[in-house]
């Protein structure tokens, strides 16, 4: 099995923690060239350091505002100038939980600029490279709510829903040109993300932490919350030659919990 990305390069978007950090770990451990993309600089510089040396040249990291999807354009076209980027991991933080009746449209605005608009910009800002090339692979980390939405997450389950579908049109669109596409949907994954899910739960409901996590863990027949390398792995398997010939897919990440197929 070819699992080598040596001589590739990859952009990773989130990726100063949690799972997209993850990712970029397991990408460079694979020989890829990364940049990571976050908006905290010093968070960034932090991460860097983290990733293992590959013999295609340093790694680097870029700032951009995800909630400013002109801001990642820019950024993205800058970097696309002085990169070949053959990988584009896709990753943004969820917006804030609640029933969707509550939601105000604003939300649902803000979280569709942040995700969809977002990741449209980075593509169109490296599909040409990838194209030229022959060869991309564009991964999108969204969630298992397009398979079943989650209760409590109302603007979340709506965006991450049109993010999968715009990612199934992409990669319908461009697998003539080498390049495929996937999602990767995680489960509930051990990062400050789950973290601020259980406070927010157990504030609500006046359960212990423990009772609310306790309860998350129950619903998963693997017994456990996800490690955000297990996301990371899956992420860069998609990525290798082992997975050239699928395109177009759902990867539910997430022990199991995921009742539909």
């Amino acid at each position: 099995m070819n699992l080598s990305l040596e001589g590739r390069n990859a952009l990773v978007c989130g990726a100063s923690q949690g799972i997209g950090l993850a990712a970029a770990q397991e990408l460079a451990g694979l020989g890829a060239r990364v940049t990571l993309l976050a908006r905290n600089d010093k968070s960034l510089k932090t991460a860097l350091v983290t990733l293992p040396k590959v013999s295609s040249g340093a790694h680097d990291y870029a700032v951009a505002d995800f909630s400013n999807s002109d801001n990642v354009g820019q950024v993205a076209v800058g970097l696309a100038k002085s990169n070949d980027f053959d990988i584009l991991i896709n990753n943004t933080g969820g917006p804030a939980g609640g029933p969707i009746s509550d939601a105000d449209a604003s939300a649902f605005v803000a979280t569709f600029e942040q995700h969809l608009l977002c990741n449209h910009k980075l593509v169109q800002a490296l599909l040409p490279g990838m194209r030229e090339r022959g060869h991309g692979r564009i991964i999108n980390v969204i969630s298992t709510s397009v398979k079943a939405p989650l209760n409590n997450l109302g603007v979340s389950n709506t965006i991450r829903g049109a993010v999968a579908n715009w990612s199934k049109t992409l990669a319908n669109e461009e697998g003539k040109n080498g390049i495929r596409v996937n999602n990767v949907l995680p489960g509930a994954t051990s990062t400050s993300r789950l973290q601020g899910i259980l406070e927010a739960k157990a504030s609500k409901t006046g359960k212990s932490m423990d009772e609310v996590r306790n309860a998350m863990i129950g619903a998963v027949p693997a017994g456990r919350f996800g490690k955000p390398e297990e996301i990371g792995s899956a992420i860069a398997f998609l990525c290798t030659p082992a997975a050239d010939y699928i395109s177009g897919i759902n990867l539910p990440v997430d022990g199991g919990r995921t009742a539909s197929l």
